[in-house]
């Protein structure tokens, strides 16, 4: 047990050290959400150390996403008149980018000739992970793949995220906004504060409306592949 509250310690540690570092070089490949799972990874495999001691030590950062997602309303409560005034065009930009998502995941897996229960697993991948784990079990599907691909989507969101925004110019925080949140979650969210509290708001709800439309979506669309 000890051992395994040494890994909660080392992980947050290497967070803080992550992100101290990205402060004075904000590089994207310097970015925590990059940099911290690449070391702890290479620990616990130099370490010998198993999975299971790891997760053992850490649960207790998973049992935070679901407050630290709800914790996002004292953010959008900040901004509410500018989250209303644009509440249609970010309600569908997400709406859009998330029965998108789900298309192109099943889409991709069918063409590739993958399982049934992968197609399942990968369909939820753009919902922020609490909810696309639940998705993925009422479907059918695998939730630890189901986890691999949100993180593996989040990662990509939040390297190809800067570089979409900067080659067709997105100005403005709600144009950047519904881009990060839609197509990364919660690390998008991470990303989008990075340029303004606006754009970070826009992200929330442009993440929780993505969730929605994945909920809602998911099990239709994926019956269609």
């Amino acid at each position: 047990m000890i051992k395994a509250f040494m890994w909660l310690g080392f992980t947050i540690v290497m967070y803080g050290m992550s992100k101290r570092v990205y402060k004075l070089y904000p590089k994207i490949w310097l970015s925590p959400l990059l940099v911290t799972p690449a070391v702890v990874i290479a620990a616990v495999e130099f370490s010998g150390a198993s999975i299971t001691t790891y997760n053992k030590g850490t649960s207790v950062l998973g049992q935070m996403i679901e407050p630290a997602t709800i914790a996002l309303a004292v953010t959008l409560y900040r901004h509410g008149e500018v989250m209303k005034k644009h509440a249609w065009p970010i309600i569908a930009s997400a709406l859009c980018g998330g029965a998108a998502a789900i298309v192109t995941s099943a889409g991709l897996a069918r063409l590739f000739g993958l399982s049934p229960e992968v197609m399942d697993s990968l369909a939820p991948r753009s919902a922020t992970t609490p909810v696309a784990l639940v998705i993925s079990r009422s479907i059918g599907g695998v939730p630890t793949i189901t986890a691999a691909a949100t993180l593996v989507t989040g990662l990509l969101g939040l390297i190809a995220g800067p570089l979409i925004v900067k080659w067709l110019r997105i100005r403005g925080p709600i144009g950047r906004g519904v881009l990060y949140g839609t197509g990364a979650h919660s690390a998008g969210i991470s990303k989008a504060m990075e340029d303004g509290a606006v754009t970070g708001s826009v992200a929330g709800i442009a993440m929780l409306v993505t969730a929605l439309v994945t909920l809602c979506l998911a099990p239709w669309l994926v019956a269609l592949f």
